[in-house]
């Protein structure tokens, strides 16, 4: 094996299909499948269209990766998978797939963490993360602080939302508005037209009692649509604009307050922004504006790996090569709740040292042409 491992990672915990590779923390392909469309009529992601998107792109997606990065799949050094969380059929195509692989290749197999492996991205944009390093993880389905010792054992949950994730938020929003599906990247559009100041809508959990590191965004989720309700009902014009860029600082308000705050109490001095609502330009702006105020170094992947994508699987996993972490077993299956604290799912029957044993039989007999 190369002082620097190639691993190809498999990620669909949600609707995108995303197949990486990379050698060490160097990115050689990046190929994404995405179902969005086929979800967008029904104004959020139904999970069976979503398994059914995976197993049509998986085969297709994984060879046009492998061609971007111009390696063979018998030169790889592991196969890395998202296990969990995410969606359970939607993830059992990934994880399916990964050990079809891995058995026929005859290499390891990494069954690794969604939210981890959002971390461990931004080693391919920024090199090796600080140990330790907070990140901010805001995406459809998560808004989560979390401090890293070590990207491969050592995760520790700060705080979460304790109902919708910011960008759930954003997609309820944007369907009150009438902005379409997914409401992220059309709700920062409008938002830059708009008044971040015309309208004061709350800012959740900020009071002196509250948890200092927790997020809930449905009590502003209601304000706003309730706002937007009233005005529809006097018969006046929404101003869609003002109410998109003052929603959307809103959210970014208490995101960055929040995280900012934690670095400060935990004496960390590197803050990783990442997830698909880490794309949204007024995050980042205010984000690194508290920053500097503060004397933190803010760390953010460029806007297409914040999204779900296979790179940021292939990095973990390359993590967990290098590291010599021990490879997960053939009985590895999808994890819906996977907590962060389980970086990745290791083989039982595999102490550190020793995380390539169950592979050793099948590459005998390379299955794989």
């Amino acid at each position: 094996m190369a002082d620097e491992p190639l691993v190809l990672g498999i990620e669909t915990s949600c609707d995108e299909t995303g197949v990486g590779i990379v050698r060490g923390r160097t990115l050689l392909a990046d190929a994404i499948a995405s179902s969005v469309d086929e979800h967008a009529r029904f104004g959020g992601v139904v999970p069976e269209v979503a398994s059914r998107a995976h197993l049509e792109a998986m085969v297709p997606t994984i060879e046009r990766a492998l061609k971007e990065a111009g390696v063979s799949a018998k030169d790889l050094d592991g196969i890395a998978v998202t296990a969990g969380p995410g969606l359970a059929g939607a993830l059992l195509v990934g994880v399916s797939a990964a050990k079809a692989y891995a058995y026929a290749l005859g290499k390891p197999l990494y069954g690794v963490n969604h939210l981890a492996s959002h971390i461990c991205v931004d080693q391919l944009e920024h090199g090796a993360l600080p140990e330790p390093t907070m990140a901010l993880l805001v995406s459809g389905g998560h808004s989560s602080l979390l401090l890293s010792s070590d990207i491969t054992s050592d995760v520790r949950p700060m705080g979460a939302t304790i109902d919708d994730a910011a960008g759930e938020a954003f997609d309820k929003i944007a369907r009150v508005l009438n902005l379409g599906f997914p409401g992220g990247p059309v709700i920062d559009r409008y938002a830059k037209e708009g008044d971040p100041r015309a309208i004061a809508f709350p800012r959740g959990l900020t009071g002196p009692r509250d948890p200092a590191y927790d997020f809930s965004f449905s009590g502003l989720k209601t304000a706003v649509a309730r706002w937007i309700e009233a005005k529809r009902a006097a018969g006046e014009d929404v101003p869609v604009r003002d109410v998109a860029a003052s929603f959307q600082e809103a959210v970014v308000d208490v995101l960055t307050r929040k995280a900012v705050r934690a670095c400060r109490d935990e004496g960390v001095d590197h803050l990783m922004i990442g997830g698909g609502v880490a794309a949204n330009s007024r995050l980042r702006v205010l984000a690194q504006e508290r920053c500097e105020a503060a004397g933190i170094r803010l760390r953010v992947p460029r806007p297409k790996l914040c999204t779900d994508n296979g790179a940021m699987v292939a990095a973990l996993g390359a993590e967990m090569v290098a590291r010599g972490r021990a490879a997960s077993d053939w009985d590895l299956s999808a994890d819906s709740s996977l907590p962060v604290t389980d970086t990745h799912v290791p083989g039982r029957s595999h102490d550190h040292g020793h995380g390539h044993d169950h592979v050793h039989e099948v590459s005998k007999g390379n299955l794989y042409s």
